[in-house]
This record gives structure tokens, C-alpha cells and sequence, in this order.
């Protein structure tokens, strides 16, 4: 299951790494990348993660959550 999540507040390479850490530590989630170029994350999931996690982990490494596409 492949979820994307829109994101703004990134501003480099370091950012993206930084939010994809992030996201990985989430408890089903595979993997994840993000593009501060387009505003986005994309996290592949082994099994159903709510929302809230996910928007949860963005803001909590400093970003903002602007919902999921």
C-alpha cells in the first residue's frame, strides 16, 4: 500500500532525509522518500497506517502536513 502525503517547510536534501527517518520509525511503514521539490512524501506500507501517524511523524520533525493526495 503506497501512500502520499503532502508536505511543505522542506527546503534541501537534508530535509528529505531528515522526514524520511522519520517516517520509516512509524510502525508499518516499509519505506519512504520525499521530495522537497514537489512537497511531497511517499511511504509504502506493509499494513494500514492511519493518517494521524503520519501526520503526527511530519510535524513532530518539523513540517508541515498538508494532507494526503
Amino acid at each position: 500500500m503506497t501512500k502520499t502525503l503532502k508536505v511543505e517547510g522542506m527546503k534541501c536534501s537534508h530535509c528529505e532525509m531528515h522526514l524520511k527517518q522519520a517516517l520509516e520509525k512509524i510502525d508499518g511503514v516499509t519505506s519512504a522518500s520525499a521530495s522537497h521539490e514537489k512537497n511531497t512524501a511517499v511511504v509504502d506500507c506493509s499494513k494500514d497506517v492511519s493518517e494521524e501517524l503520519l501526520k503526527a511523524a511530519v510535524t513532530d520533525a518539523g513540517y508541515e502536513f498538508k494532507g494526503m493526495e
